[in-house]
């Protein structure tokens, strides 16, 4: 506001009107509020939608947008990838890394066996956990950037997660549990997270320490999604699910519900960082699924000296019984939780920017998982053929890459900023100005330009970015339509 309002500004907007100005500067100083520039937001925009959207439809800029878009679109094959050694094992196949061959940017591709999914009947399952991730953009939820498929199985490529999970850290980084401190941070990142699930209407249902990742930074991510579902507004669910130990008493019992078995789960992983044992079952001590549900549903949970008062109260909150008197269940959810006073050294504005330093940064050269070697084998499946009328459930998971994670990948490799020149003269770039150029020959497809081994543009092997530049070069304005993008 106070760049563009100004008449004295060299950014001055003239299609406001004065008396708007006036009415904006006064309600700033007396009731800031997020609706303060709704009217201006409106004027500006029904502006900018006539002539100057026009003129950006002849531009050069909008050439350079269906550029992108065309490149974002491409099909996505196992090729596009390297593949590297297994992380993990996820319900239908492993985990592993791999990387963009084009970019040189990481990531955990999970694949799902063909066969097994069949077998389990698990593609309403795996369907789902696709088009949730793909849905929700959040820092403290892991990003879907590409989804593929193979003979042998469909591929989920998702953010590298190097930290390890909680689990791990909780249980094997020497004493069990963490400080206050640290499982507060947690917690709190963990809380922004369940917020933006929620504010998608979905719910997530199985918050434990291993869905929880640690990246390079120490900043966490939930993961794992299958359990996920998305809640009609006005309506409530019915679903026994999620994993003995962290299923509410509303699940427990089969009751309807919306988001309150997330926030009891909270409490739940929040002790256990505290406690260092969960609240309801010992570790490596086995007990009966009903006697655990029993105390689910009937025992008070106990507390050690390990916890503060404020501690206490909050993991008490979160432990309600009854979801009607839960903490986060009383209609303002997440800032429910976010008000405790156990957050007051959080600020969660900077928190949600990632501007936080994390407590605990993991070390770049350790390895916080199992050794390979310990990861199960999975058996071969037997029994289960493959069909053609399984290929309508295949296309609807491999869909190639997903436009927002793509286009940071494309900003966080340089790939952006060594494409996207314009000359300060104004003056149209070689790969923008296609009169007069010859058409490009047919018989190089884009992944071979791309990912081809000899390429004709320049390959640095110290950390394999890709120049994309004459890719560009031989993708003309001419061949790029409005129906392409």
């Amino acid at each position: 506001a106070f760049l563009f309002f100004p008449l004295q500004s060299e950014d001055h907007v003239p299609e406001v009107e004065e008396a708007m100005l006036v009415q904006c500067a006064d309600r700033l100083q007396q009731e800031a509020c997020k609706e303060l520039f709704k009217d201006c937001t409106k004027l500006i925009h029904d502006y900018l939608s006539m002539a100057p959207f026009a003129d950006y439809l002849d531009s050069m800029y909008y050439n350079r947008f269906l550029q992108w878009k065309w490149l974002e679109r491409q099909p996505v094959t196992k090729n596009t990838f390297r593949q590297y050694r297994v992380l993990g094992k996820g319900g239908f196949g492993e985990v592993c890394a791999c990387q963009v061959r084009a970019t040189g940017k990481m990531y955990a591709c999970k694949k799902l066996e063909k066969k097994r999914i069949k077998k389990r009947k698990g593609e309403s399952m795996a369907l789902n956990e696709k088009q949730i991730l793909e849905k929700v953009n959040s820092r403290f939820v892991v990003s879907l950037a590409y989804a593929y498929e193979t003979k042998d199985a469909l591929c989920l490529v998702l953010t590298l997660m190097n930290g390890g999970d909680l689990k791990f850290h909780i249980y094997h980084m020497g004493e069990s549990g963490f400080d206050e401190k640290r499982a507060v941070f947690y917690s709190a990142e963990i809380c922004c997270g369940l917020e933006d699930l929620h504010r998608e209407r979905i719910v997530y249902r199985d918050l434990k320490p291993e869905n929880i990742l640690l990246d390079d930074h120490g900043h966490i991510r939930i993961s794992d999604l299958g359990l996920a579902v998305h809640v009609p507004e006005g309506q409530t669910i019915k679903g026994r699910v999620g994993t003995v130990g962290y299923m509410a008493p509303e699940v427990v019992k089969n009751e309807r519900y919306t988001f309150s078995p997330d926030w009891w789960a909270l409490g739940c992983l929040l002790y256990e960082m505290i406690e260092g044992q969960s609240p309801f079952q010992q570790r490596k001590k086995k007990i009966k699924r009903e006697e655990v549900e029993k105390l689910v549903r009937e025992v008070e949970e106990e507390y050690s000296s390990k916890f503060s008062e404020d501690a206490k109260s909050l993991c008490k909150m979160l432990l309600a019984k009854d979801p009607k008197v839960r903490l986060g269940c009383q209609g303002n959810g997440a800032s429910e939780v976010k008000a405790h006073p156990i957050f007051r050294s959080i600020n969660f504005k900077r928190l949600e920017a990632g501007m936080l330093e994390p407590p605990f940064i993991p070390d770049p050269q350790a390895i916080y998982c199992k050794d390979v070697l310990d990861i199960e084998q999975f058996s071969t499946v037997k029994g289960v053929d493959l069909e053609p009328k399984d290929e309508s459930f295949y296309s609807k998971v491999s869909t190639g890459s997903v436009s927002i994670p793509w286009q940071n990948e494309m900003i966080e490799t340089g790939c952006f900023a060594e494409l996207n020149v314009f000359y300060q003269d104004g003056t149209v770039p070689p790969d923008l100005d296609w009169r007069g150029q010859p058409s490009p020959p047919p018989k190089q497809g884009l992944l071979q330009r791309l990912f081809g081994r000899q390429v004709s543009g320049h390959v640095d092997t110290d950390n394999t970015h890709i120049n994309f530049i004459h890719i560009f070069s031989v993708i003309s304005p001419k061949e790029l339509t409005t129906e392409n993008s």
